[in-house]
């Protein structure tokens, strides 16, 4: 057989393989400093016992970033840490290990050792009496799975959930598919909640993986955060408290604990929390994220207190704040060129600083961003039509925004937000000249979209009837 031939046999088999090579980790270029950087944190500060999985991360990381030395190395590590074991379930665990092994090897052209890793594989998939040569079904593999999505960020939220629960109906007391599961259906309740109701689908798999694993207390302080979404707020800070106690996973029960206590309006102790983990992990766009919002919560108390027209003094503080929230902003921006809420609270803060041109470059740059998705670019435009409104005082861009906004049909904060902002701003048009066709249709809608039919046709056919009496006027005219 030729070496064409050989090699195109090899990367066949390779592509039956279950790993980070074969998942289609939603993971772009410009991410990948930031993925490493909460990669290297959570090795080193976060205290868990399933920790293998983030070492396969590292090494695929590694590999896209051209350093596929390093990456054997880390895989090396993910091998050591699979050693104590059960033997079974470790040999399972390792097919994921091989699996990255063999790409790796393939990738840096040498099949014959890439082949040594498909072997391994074979080997063990025959042992578990696999239908396949090259892949095992199996609930701990779907749990790697799961992991390695639900550490690429937003973009892998759903497929994760999916893999965490197929490993769950395999095994629904095992701890580790709990935790998954959990911390999943955590994050898609902030990506799906409203102003008005706040998700809680992971309430019951928050209290469930705590439950089995009383000592995680990086579980706990998730755990407190959803119990104070959804009113329990005395109840979830027994749950900080507890976690506070404990020294394990700190820097990330520090960073969560702020989160609670900003919520709760304890602002400076939410700070206090952010500066403490930050000494940790310096470099956390995350961390630097919550700093810069504690300062324009400080804004908005000054704002309010002045009755919303600070002078002398509160105008002087609140540019000094500005500045530092821009530092912190800024910086989370550097680390993660893809965090696009930043791009939106930068832009506020440049404004609050009396920098239009800048906040329009900002506002422009998370318009074209790539492969935003529906919600974060609903939100986007919610918050361009409002700098539209208030700012460049067009409402005519500020409608064309709103109007995007609301035609994402997503029934989000920023959605409910926009038809909001619209009905004023269309109201407020209809006042200044209540024969406005436009705007007439606009409010129609909206009724529409809130189900005031009623309403709804009474504006359409107000509109038609001015469209008809100004078609009259003009068959009239001489």
């Amino acid at each position: 057989m030729s070496k064409t031939a050989d090699e195109d046999q090899i990367k066949d088999r390779l592509e039956q393989l279950r790993c980070h090579f074969t998942w289609k980790l939603p993971i772009e270029d410009s991410e990948l400093i930031d993925l490493e950087s909460r990669v290297f944190d959570e090795i080193e500060f976060l205290d868990t016992k399933f920790n293998v999985g983030i070492y396969h991360l590292l090494a695929y990381v590694r590999h896209l970033k051209g350093q596929n030395k390093e990456a054997l190395e880390s895989l090396k590590e993910a091998e050591d840490l699979l050693q104590p074991e059960n033997a079974g379930q470790a040999d399972v665990r390792r097919l994921v290990t091989w699996g990255n092994y063999a790409w790796l090897y393939y990738h840096m052209g040498r099949p014959a050792e890439a082949q040594i890793y498909l072997d391994k594989v074979e080997h063990t998939c025959k042992k578990f009496a696999s239908a396949s040569c090259y892949a095992v079904e199996c609930p701990e593999m779907d749990c790697e799975e799961g992991w390695a999505l639900l550490k690429c960020g937003r973009k892998g939220s759903k497929q994760a959930k999916a893999c965490f629960a197929k490993a769950l109906e395999a095994e629904p007391e095992n701890p580790e598919f709990n935790t998954g599961y959990a911390i999943i259906a955590y994050r898609l309740d902030k990506l799906n909640q409203t102003a008005e109701v706040p998700g809680a689908l992971s309430l019951d798999p928050l209290k469930r993986a705590v439950q089995l694993n009383p000592e995680d207390s990086y579980i706990k302080v998730l755990l407190a955060l959803k119990l104070q979404d959804v009113g329990q707020e005395a109840e979830g800070e027994k749950y900080i408290e507890e976690a506070l106690k404990n020294t394990c996973s700190q820097a990330y029960v520090f960073r969560y604990a702020a989160m609670f206590y900003r919520r709760k309006g304890s602002r400076d102790k939410s700070l206090q929390f952010l500066k403490m983990a930050l000494q940790a992990t310096p470099s956390s766009a995350f961390l630097h994220h919550q700093i810069g919002i504690c300062y324009r919560s400080q804004i908005i108390e000054i704002k309010k207190a002045a009755n919303w027209q600070p002078r002398g003094r509160g105008r002087e503080n609140i540019n000094r704040i500005a500045r530092l929230a821009i530092f912190h902003f800024e910086f989370a921006l550097e680390q993660k060129p893809t965090f696009e809420i930043v791009y939106i609270n930068l832009a506020d803060m440049y404004i609050e600083i009396g920098n239009c041109i800048k906040a329009e470059e900002l506002y422009q740059k998370a318009l074209h961003m790539k492969s935003l998705e529906e919600e974060k670019l609903q939100e986007i435009y919610l918050y361009y039509g409002q700098f539209q409104e208030y700012q460049k005082k067009s409402e005519v861009d500020a409608i064309i925004y709103y109007l995007k906004a609301i035609k994402i049909e997503k029934p989000l904060f920023a959605r409910n937000k926009s038809i909001s902002a619209l009905e004023k701003l269309v109201s407020k048009k209809l006042q200044r000249n209540a024969s406005d066709m436009e705007s007439l249709s606009i409010l129609g809608l909206l009724h529409k979209l809130k189900g005031e039919m009623n309403q709804a046709l009474e504006c359409y056919e107000r509109a038609l009837r001015l469209a008809a009496d100004s078609e009259n006027s003009v068959g009239h005219s001489p």
